[in-house]
């Protein structure tokens, strides 16, 4: 694997071709032979090892560090302290960009929240570096600690999650809640969660002269090309980053962090290779969360069950020096039709980290709030709760009043429900148990999430053997990516798969944008198809010039690329191979580029989104209170799918972290300290092997014909939407207790079954 070449380009000769084919990963072997490189993996010559030492209180600051007794440990380098940080060409105290935020590097002595860097220890090996940061015994001057909704600080903030208002309203909400004959009132809460991929965040950092190179899991190469670049000073072209395999990322990959900033530091101060690897407990603090929120949700309902009104109010946590607000509220402004709707969200200050983007921001814990809160209105109505949805399902988008792209929401809730057998689920709780005696709920949460596409770029070779190389810098965080856009840009070239080298992973190659949001599918591959297609047309061109070639002066009526030949399109008889077009012409390639480019027109005209519908069964210990989800059935519309096999992979992965979600995840926090305390994966509970239930992805046909040319969306933070919600509900329906906290607690479903 080279420098500029780490992606792997094995075959797919078992398969056929193409797009919409279950190829199995490109990545696969090398991760399950253990031949994948990550960050963490590389090991230049001459490398010493990082540590930072973290503050453990929560808001202060640092009075003193034992410099002199880490320093005289055995292998220790050199200590930095914001006594001595050598300088830095940006302010970590203003933000840089759309997912800039404000970064600790050493630039005081005060102290944030729990887990922030105070210092950095460099040695020549791990074990060193960590016994001197250890010896430094930090001594703190601290504060009571802001750690909950009573002692916060509350504000009117500016903006939520990425720039969006914090209030949207349409209609008038007195009028319409003036105008309902039943209103219901509901209260939730969602905890701080913590992305915890696999492999921690990472930098191995070389500096030659002013040019570095990064090896990071990074989910937005260029854009954090350029990002570096200001912060050290040098020009972005400067700065290479190889990010070939990403062991998860959530979104807090894309956002740049003290403690990588400061290891690339160590690196250029000391001129030697620096690695620095957090440990799990250290990524609870620096590189961004799913902030917490108090949510509150009022409706209002006509006699037939048709809202009138729908009011989401959220407070969302954020730091004390930074905003990013989880647009929770948000969630109600897309989905089900009313007259009235207002969302509205206020900031509250903490002392903890700044949270961050983290799998469906806001759509996550907002549904999760929206759709539980639902089925206490459908209650109130006596209506079924999936009857109670398609009848405020919204036909056009609420407040635009521009129509759905597509209409396919309703295929979800009739495939799955009928998947799921739900026409025989009785209406009241507490009305089945299995043949063990355990309580059995069914329920069903609506998932609906938007179609963001990001500027990226790509280009494609043809090459004289017939091949072709392709090349984005692209991210695959375990989503299969590098597979998924090989086959869209296989299929643009008219080559088999086995024929594409795609390279990708690298800073140096064309931007492909940021692997976030659920959209890197669609932004990289529709430039990768560009880029295909650019590269048919010059190889075209050469042809209909050539009065030797059976395509000759076929320039007016165009070819369609098929199996390595352009044929005639009138006239498909008429062909010849790529191969014999490149040697006649005496060239060695056609290179071709492309951009991803959509329809302003259309994206103004239409409200884009992927569908889908969850329905959850839950088994409930009646002595005990102990609840397994034991069945998850997802129908989801996401457009025309590029590879059956990887999005069936991301839906059961997005379900999996709604049980997470639902019944397990979140943060400990000590309000007196504000210490988390369980900052591990042993106490920090997600869902393993033993938790998952039978899952079942269906894939709804369905073809949008205004969202991009290729008329794909992203499947990647969907199934996390519906799930949250449609597990909540099952509870509700298994034991008659509505439990309006989350993760689902054991005391909370027992004091309904006391």
């Amino acid at each position: 694997m080279s420098l500029e070449t780490p992606s792997p380009t094995a075959p797919y000769r078992r398969h056929g071709s193409n797009a919409g084919q279950p190829l199995t990963r490109r990545d696969g072997e090398l991760k399950v032979t253990g031949r994948a490189t990550y960050a963490a993996d590389n090991h230049p010559a001459g490398m010493l090892y990082a540590v930072t030492a973290v503050s453990r209180i929560a808001r202060g600051r640092v009075t003193s560090l034992n410099v002199e007794a880490a320093k005289a440990h055995p292998g220790v380098v050199e200590v930095i302290t914001p006594a001595n940080r050598p300088p830095l060409a940006h302010d970590p105290d203003v933000k840089l960009g759309p997912f800039g935020f404000r970064i600790e590097v050493l630039q005081d002595d005060k102290v944030r929240y729990v887990n922030q860097p105070i210092a950095l220890v460099v040695a020549e090996s791990l074990e060193a570096a960590t016994e001197g940061a250890a010896l430094l015994d930090p001594q703190y001057e601290a504060e009571p600690a802001r750690a909950g909704l009573d002692d916060g600080e509350r504000y009117g903030p500016a903006a939520v999650g990425v720039g969006a208002p914090p209030r949207t309203a349409y209609g008038d909400i007195e009028a319409g809640f003036a105008a309902a004959e039943r209103i219901v009132e509901a209260d939730y809460t969602t905890a701080a969660q913590y992305h915890n991929a696999m492999e921690p965040h990472a930098v191995v950092a070389e500096w030659d002269g002013d040019h570095v190179t990064l090896d990071m899991p990074n989910q937005a190469l260029v854009m954090s090309r350029e990002a570096y670049g200001v912060w050290f000073g040098v020009p972005a072209q400067n700065v290479l980053i190889r990010s070939p395999f990403l062991g998860g990322g959530f979104g807090s990959k894309a956002i740049l962090n003290g403690p990588q900033i400061l290891g690339i530091l160590a690196a250029r101060h000391l001129q030697r290779p620096v690695k620095l690897v957090l440990t799990r407990a250290q990524m609870y603090g620096p590189v961004g969360h799913r902030g917490a929120t108090w949510q509150k949700l009022r409706f209002g309902m006509d006699g037939d069950g048709r809202l009138t009104a729908l009011h989401h109010h959220s407070i969302s946590a954020t730091s004390s020096f930074d905003d990013f607000l989880e647009p929770a509220a948000n969630a109600s402004l897309h989905l089900y039709e009313s007259p009235a709707i207002l969302a509205e969200t206020e900031g509250l200050r903490l002392d903890i980290g700044t949270p961050g983007p983290m799998r469906a921001p806001g759509e996550a814990s907002g549904s999760a709030a929206l759709e539980a809160a639902l089925d206490e209105a459908a209650e109130a109505c006596g209506m079924d709760p999936l009857e109670f949805r398609q009848a405020n399902y919204a036909e056009t988008e609420p407040g635009t009043g521009r129509p759905y792209s597509s209409k396919a929401l309703r295929e979800c809730y009739a495939e799955g429900a009928k998947r799921f057998g739900w026409a025989g689920r009785p209406l009241a709780p507490r009305q089945m148990r299995d043949e063990s005696g355990m309580l059995v709920g069914w329920g069903v949460g609506t998932a609906l999430f938007p179609c963001p596409h990001f500027p990226a770029e790509a280009r494609a070779t043809l090459r004289a053997d017939g091949t072709a190389l392709v090349e984005t810098a692209g991210v695959d965080m375990g989503q299969g990516a590098w597979t998924a856009l090989a086959q869209i840009a296989a299929e643009a070239l008219g080559l088999d798969p086995d024929k594409v080298e795609f390279h990708s992973g690298v800073s140096s190659l064309p931007d492909a944008g940021v692997a976030g949001g659920s959209g890197h599918t669609a932004s990289a591959g529709l430039a990768l198809h560009n880029a295909g297609e650019d590269a048919i047309a010059r190889l075209a061109e050469l042809a209909s010039a050539d009065p030797a070639s059976p395509l000759f002066g076929a320039g007016n009526v165009g070819v369609i690329a098929r199996s390595g030949r352009l044929h005639r399109r009138d006239d498909e008889a008429r062909s010849e191979s790529y191969v014999d077009i490149l040697a006649r012409a005496g060239q060695p390639v056609v290179v071709g580029t492309g951009r991803m480019v959509r329809d302003e027109e259309a994206v103004q005209s239409w409200a884009m989104n992927s569908h889908g519908a969850v329905f959850a069964e839950v088994k409930v210990d009646p002595d005990l209170g102990q609840v397994r989800v034991t069945r998850l059935v997802g129908a989801f519309a996401a457009g025309r799918i590029i590879n059956p096999r990887l999005v069936r992979s991301q839906y059961y992965g997005g379900m999996i972290w709604g049980v997470s979600f639902a019944l397990q995840e979140g943060v400990i926090t000590d309000q007196r300290t504000g210490r988390i305390m369980n900052a591990d994966l042993a106490e920090y509970h997600v869902p393993v092997n033993a938790d998952t239930p039978s899952l079942e992805a269906i894939l709804i046909p369905e073809e949008d014909a205004y969202v991009n040319p290729l008329g794909v969306k992203g499947v990647g933070e969907i199934g996390v939407v519906g799930t949250v919600g449609a597990i909540a509900n099952a509870v509700w329906h298994a034991t008659g207790q509505r439990v309006r906290r989350f993760p689902i607690r054991l005391e909370d479903v027992l004091a309904g079954l006391a």
